[in-house]
C-alpha cells in the first residue's frame, strides 16, 4: 500500500480539514499547497464531485535532510495528505506512505528521513481519532 487513513464520522470537510492541518501543524508539517479537486473538477471540465483536497506538507527539516542527500527528490515532495468527502459527515483522511520514496531512491539517508516522516505522519493521522 502507497499510503494509510482514517475515517471521520462525525465532521465535515471544512471540520476534518481543520483538524488535518492541525495535526499535521503538532507533527511539525506546515501545508505548501491545498488543492481543491472538487473546485478544478467543475471549473475545467463541469463534471460534480464531492469535496476533495490534496494538502501539499512539509516538515522543513526533513525536507532539506531529503534534499541534501538527493537533489532530485523534490521529484517526490511535499508529502501528500488527501482529506475527501465519502458521504456527508463522513471524510477520510488519507497520507501517503514516505517509504514510497525509498523503493525509489536507493540511498541510506532517504531511508532514514523517511522513517522520521513516516512516524510523524502516522502520529499525525492516529491523533485525528477516526477509524482506521
Amino acid at each position: 500500500m502507497y499510503g494509510f487513513t482514517t475515517t471521520l464520522t462525525d465532521a465535515s470537510l471544512d471540520q476534518a480539514l481543520a483538524r488535518t492541518i492541525e495535526a499535521l501543524k503538532a507533527e511539525g508539517f506546515g501545508v505548501l499547497s491545498d488543492i481543491d479537486v472538487q473546485r478544478a473538477m467543475k471549473d475545467k471540465l463541469g463534471v460534480e464531485m464531492r469535496p476533495y483536497r490534496i494538502l501539499g506538507a512539509c516538515n522543513p527539516p526533513l525536507a532539506h535532510q531529503a534534499l541534501q542527500a538527493e537533489p532530485d527528490i523534490g521529484l517526490l515532495l511535499p508529502c501528500n495528505v488527501v482529506v475527501r468527502e465519502e458521504a456527508p459527515g463522513r471524510v477520510v483522511m488519507g497520507f501517503l506512505d514516505p517509504q514510497t520514496m525509498v523503493g525509489l531512491v536507493d540511498k541510506p539517508e532517504i531511508k532514514s528521513v523517511a522513517d522520521q516522516a513516516e512516524q510523524r505522519l502516522r502520529r499525525a493521522c492516529g491523533s485525528l481519532g477516526g477509524a482506521v
